[in-house]
């Protein structure tokens, strides 16, 4: 009966055979493709970021240009206001220096007014005129004391300013002096009206305003008094 089952038996191991060899093929073929879709997912992922990167340095390129050029706008702007602040303290010592050089002038024709008016006035007196002897001043002194009061109708003066002022004129130091101190000069008075001048012609600081006044021969409460009196 052995040798009868012999055929069934190759033919049966041969079957198996070929299944298994099917089986073994299949799972070689799948396990091959699953590297190649893996490697181009990560290829896809990588090529994704780097675009991402890419696109984040372009927008960060365009933000540095902006701020560069604010940069650049805002130093333009700076640089143009610092230029028309220095046109404007130029244009206010322009002023200044005017308004100083008109009230000289103003104060200088009314003193040569004066003194043409008082040497005719002696003139027609003649030299036997009590008047001097009368006032106890010599004609020079009343001569000095009525050019300082016509300084003062037309301009503000300092104590040290009115004597420098009669001394350019011609007055000796003495009697400009005594012609000076011989009248009521307020000059709290004198340096408020100074102070109202110079800003008619200039913008000041409180401090820069007094310190012109002293430097035109105010003592610093008169200068500070006077600066007080604009409400600066």
């Amino acid at each position: 009966m052995a040798p009868r089952r012999l055929p069934f038996i190759v033919t049966l191991v041969t079957a198996v055979a070929l299944v298994t060899g099917c089986s073994d093929g299949e799972d070689s073929g799948t396990a091959s493709s699953a590297p190649t879709a893996e490697a181009d997912a990560a290829v896809d992922q990588r090529v994704t970021e780097a675009e991402q990167r890419a696109s984040d340095a372009e927008a960060r390129v365009s933000e540095l240009e902006s701020e560069l050029d604010t940069a650049r706008q805002r130093a333009e702007e700076a640089e143009t206001r610092a230029d028309e602040a220095e046109g404007r303290a130029d244009d206010a010592e322009s002023r200044a220096d005017e308004a100083e050089a008109a009230a000289l002038a103003e104060g200088e024709e009314a003193a040569a007014q004066a003194q043409q008016e008082a040497e005719q006035q002696e003139d027609d007196q003649g030299s036997d005129d009590p008047a001097p002897e009368a006032s106890g001043l010599t004609t020079s002194q009343e001569s000095a004391v009525r050019s300082a009061q016509d300084y003062l109708q037309f301009t503000a003066f300092s104590r040290t300013g009115l004597i420098g002022q009669l001394e350019f004129e011609g007055f000796s130091t003495e009697d400009a002096t005594f012609a000076v101190d011989s009248l009521d000069i307020d000059y709290n008075e004198q340096a408020a009206a100074a102070a109202e001048s110079y800003l008619e012609f200039s913008g000041f600081s409180r401090q820069g305003l007094i310190d012109q006044l002293v430097f035109e021969g105010y003592t610093q409460e008169q200068a500070t008094y006077g600066v007080d009196q604009t409400g600066l």
